[in-house]
């Protein structure tokens, strides 16, 4: 989800044609020229779907363009940026370390956890928000930018007060990559935020993520440009369904996978795109919605055991981190990727990780209550479409009713 207020980014502006979207982002920029131009593809489809499924309210389509003009906008000034300054792209993302479990497995805390360590770059929200002109290291914590984040990511949660018991905000807390792929239109951030099927179906199941991914390497590389570390470490559930694209991207890339009976991730994923949805819709049905991603969920926990069958013969290293085992000692699971990829974790930095859990509780901001009851799917059959996924990995079933 952008952090940009619709007043601030869509003033007078509400169509959904295409071509309108990209003429008013080139005269807001004053850039003209795309490095790709295969974003055209995921902008047809996605405005297609948003006029057709979304029930978008008055205020939604507000919403609707104003993501779509902000996802355009970086695309062109990415561009400019990296025409000017070609020494950007020549920059190497190195080993980066990519967290691509499930939503709601615990991949937010393991990312904020492992970005307490100096030597992890992770893309913090008011960054990926407003990365131009690119962050600097010496005021990187003083930038101006953060305050005006928190700002509109305030304005969010005034709109949605239910968000904050389910998915924590902020503008120094680290960003997912569907908010880097999205420039190309390749995102399923944008499942969440909108009832948009088809758009979802032809994302993941047609749709070739390299044009996505290689966006996704100049954003990192403008990012860190100016600012680097020794390795970034990177998350999204979104990786899922495309981790052979993910990994053409990044051969050298790490990965951690997270797990958790896919049953309550679903439950608790198709309640919060509920909540979301309802900021941009007055015609949400959380049935539909449960439907929708008790398909996505299967795709996702079935090419997830693909992925692993087929990449035994690549070794491509991979650790595996499930839920209960995580909630009991997070700090432990953190020295066993630690030692898995031989990278160092000093004892202060635990010290400090093992402070953050302290101080930041799963119910710090009040419980998520949801239950798989409420989803109107049947228990038996959806248990029957990821039984594969959880003998493979060994994921126990919880209780279904919370």
């Amino acid at each position: 989800m952008s952090s940009h207020s619709p007043e601030a980014v869509t003033p007078m502006f509400d169509a959904l044609e295409p071509e309108a979207l990209v003429a008013e982002a080139r005269r807001r920029v004053r850039l003209e020229r795309f490095e790709n131009e295969s974003f055209h593809e995921g902008l047809g489809r996605l405005t297609a779907s948003l006029s057709r499924e979304a029930g978008l309210s008055a205020f939604g389509r507000f919403i609707a363009c104003g993501e779509i003009l902000r996802n355009l906008e970086v695309g062109l000034q990415l561009t400019d940026w990296h025409t000017r300054n070609p020494e950007v792209g020549r920059q190497a993302i190195a080993r980066p370390l990519v967290i691509v479990g499930m939503g709601r497995t615990g991949t937010t805390i393991l990312h904020e956890l492992l970005a307490l360590d100096p030597a992890n770059r992770v893309p913090l929200w008011w960054e990926v928000d407003m990365p131009f002109p690119p962050p600097e290291r010496a005021t990187f914590t003083t930038d101006p930018r953060i305050a005006e984040v928190e700002a509109q990511l305030a304005q969010i949660e005034t709109r949605m007060p239910d968000l904050k018991r389910i998915h924590r905000m902020g503008a120094t807390l680290p960003q997912e990559c569907i908010r880097l792929t999205a420039v190309d239109f390749k995102s399923a951030g944008l499942s969440t935020a909108y009832g948009v099927p088809s758009y979802t179906e032809w994302l993941l199941c047609e749709a070739d993520m390299t044009s996505a991914y290689r966006l996704h390497r100049r954003f990192l590389q403008l990012l860190q440009w100016r600012n680097p570390r020794e390795r970034w470490v990177l998350k999204s559930p979104g990786h899922l369904w495309c981790l052979e694209a993910l990994i053409r991207a990044y051969p050298d890339a790490r990965l951690v996978q997270t797990h958790r009976d896919p049953l309550e991730a679903l439950s608790s994923v198709a309640s919060m795109a509920t909540v979301v949805r309802r900021m941009a819709s007055e015609t949400v049905d959380p049935s539909a919605v449960a439907r929708e991603w008790s398909r996505w969920m299967q795709l996702a926990c079935d090419r997830s055991v693909d992925f692993r069958e087929r990449s035994e013969a690549r070794n491509v290293p991979i650790v595996d981190v499930h839920f209960d085992a995580f909630m009991a000692d997070p700090v432990a699971q953190v020295r066993r990727i630690y030692a898995r990829f031989d990278l160092e974790l000093r004892s202060d930095v635990a010290q400090r990780m093992r402070e953050y859990v302290e101080r930041n509780p799963s119910d710090r901001d009040g419980r998520h209550a949801h239950r798989f009851e409420d989803t109107g799917l049947d228990l038996t059959a959806e248990r029957a479409k990821v039984r594969r996924y959880q003998e493979y990995f060994d994921v126990a079933s919880e209780p279904t009713s919370r």
